[in-house]
């Protein structure tokens, strides 16, 4: 059975929300920038609080920022 990868939408709702930044995000969901870039790199994991404040900072359920990705071996 393969790995499951939590992956998202981030980058693509930053952009659909009046192209809001990194920073932007991040300051709404008390994170560093560097977060927010681990997150859309797919380096890095949300705990499931950080999952739910991204999702609540675009007004969306949190099956439309984040989705599970299996990976084929």
């Amino acid at each position: 059975m393969g790995k499951s990868l939590i992956s998202n939408h981030i980058r693509k709702l930053r952009f659909n929300q009046d192209e809001m930044t990194q920073q932007q995000l991040a300051d709404k969901v008390g994170v560093t920038r560097q977060t927010i870039v681990a997150l859309e790199q797919g380096k890095y994991s949300p705990s499931l609080e950080l999952a739910f404040r991204i999702a609540r900072a675009f007004k969306l359920p949190l099956e439309d920022v984040f989705f599970i990705e299996d990976e084929q071996v």
